[in-house]
């Protein structure tokens, strides 16, 4: 055991890194779609929303692993992928189709969180601030977001885990992270229940460290205490 624990720790510790960018861009670009998302939920203009339903009805209805699938083993090999520089450089590589995937998933459970808190914001107070003399985006700035913020966050930092744990699935598509070099030491040590082990210890502690973060954003939010 203790050979095994020398051997293994610095060959996982190699795909702690990997997953940990994964999932930090993966979270970044999420957050990102996820706004935008729920922006474009929120407006009266019907082809807009009616695009921010289908990209979150779509992303939520479907499984992380077949939309990793599609992406790398599908468009990645479409012939006008292949003659775009750009398009070619994202398809071509497990790792930042691994971040696209986890991000698109991610955002359409985002969207649904932020646009949820953004809904809850009370109309009477929209209506003071306007008659304060307030601009929209200053409404938005200064009440609507930091309200709706407040009520989507818990579901945000779930799906915070969620989104680190996604990143087990990039070894479907040849993507050397912590599962994938997990998956190579069982073969070669036979191992299985102790390889497992210390490679879930290193999710845990990402998800521990992550989960930190989050309560003390909470915190700073007045959400636990209900301020």
């Amino acid at each position: 055991m203790i050979e095994l624990f020398e051997k293994a720790v610095p060959v996982l510790i190699e795909g702690f890194w990997i997953t940990l960018r994964i999932g930090l861009f993966s979270i970044l670009f999420a957050s990102l779609l996820g706004l935008g998302a729920a922006l474009m939920r929120t407006t009266s203009n019907r082809l807009v929303s009616g695009a921010a339903f289908a990209y979150s009805t779509v992303f939520r209805g479907t499984p992380l692993l077949i939309q990793l699938f599609l992406l790398y083993y599908g468009i990645g090999t479409l012939e006008f992928v292949r003659e775009q520089p750009v398009l070619w450089w994202l398809f071509s590589d497990g790792a930042r189709c691994a971040i696209l995937a986890i991000a698109l998933n991610s955002g359409a459970y985002m969207s649904e969180a932020i646009r949820g808190g953004l809904q809850s914001v009370p109309s009477g107070q929209l209506d003071a601030a306007a008659s304060c003399g307030m601009s929209r985006l200053q409404i938005f700035r200064r009440i609507r977001f930091p309200l709706a913020i407040r009520q989507a966050f818990p579901a945000y930092s779930n799906e915070l885990v969620l989104a680190i744990k996604g990143t087990s699935l990039a070894s479907t598509i040849a993507v050397m992270e912590l599962t994938g070099f997990a998956r190579r030491l069982m073969s070669q040590s036979y191992l299985i229940v102790e390889t497992f082990i210390i490679a879930g210890v290193l999710y845990l502690a990402i998800n521990v460290t992550l989960l930190g973060c989050a309560w003390l954003v909470e915190r700073s939010l007045g959400i636990r205490s209900g301020g």
